[in-house]
């Protein structure tokens, strides 16, 4: 999975945010959709018995959890908080909060009372990582003294570093420039999506009742 990309440019303006998600993910889950739209229709129309209801029971279990995993998972910056949106919860981190952004095996931030959280929204390629070390390798056995100019160092460099490992630096930077700010302070605050959750329970509640009646 190839990691996000900013869909806005930067801006400081406490209103405007800047939005970080996979596009590979959004196009995987529109293919996931279709594809359970497709079996679940198929079997509405051609199942006998009790598989129609079962297949609407599924629809009911897969559809949110599809979107859940694919297309809620985003990263919101702002002048004064970091918002993260994973599939069952959604984390609003003030910057003041916020002690440090890494990407190991995966992206994570971590508060200053020792929290972590996950960034869905910047999943880690590590596909990418070696791709980039590798024209790093390159690109110091070709200039060596680092002769080249300012422009072309700046391009050259984001082209060494993996996206998410960017995407990344980019939301440590200003943690750090704006974790000091009088209006970037304040607690953590998590909120369930229990408009995910609650379809996706009553439907496998429902595909159990049926799978075992039928």
């Amino acid at each position: 999975m190839t990691s996000p990309t900013p869909s806005a440019q930067p801006s400081e303006s406490d209103q405007e945010d800047r939005v970080f998600r996979s596009p590979l993910g959004v196009a995987g889950g529109v293919f996931l959709l279709l594809l359970a739209v497709f079996f679940g229709i198929d079997s509405m129309l051609n199942g006998h018995g009790n598989a129609p209801f079962i297949a609407i029971a599924g629809l009911i279990l897969v559809i949110p959890l599809i979107v859940a995993f694919t297309f809620r998972p985003v990263v919101q910056v702002n002048g004064v908080r970091l918002r993260i949106r994973n599939p069952f919860r959604t984390i609003t981190l003030p910057w003041g909060t916020v002690a440090d952004i890494r990407a190991g095996y995966s992206s994570e931030a971590f508060t200053q009372d020792g929290g972590k959280y996950q960034l869905w929204a910047v999943p880690v390629s590590l596909r990418q990582r070696k791709r980039a070390s590798r024209r790093a390798a390159r690109a110091s056995q070709d200039d060596p003294h680092g002769r080249t100019s300012v422009s072309a160092s700046v391009s050259d460099h984001d082209a060494r570093v993996a996206p998410a490992d960017r995407t990344v630096a980019d939301l440590r930077e200003t943690a750090e420039r704006l974790g000091g700010k009088p209006e970037a302070q304040g607690e953590a605050q998590v909120r369930w999506a229990y408009e995910v959750i609650v379809p996706a329970v009553v439907g496998l509640v429902l595909w159990i009742i049926l799978a075992v009646t039928g």
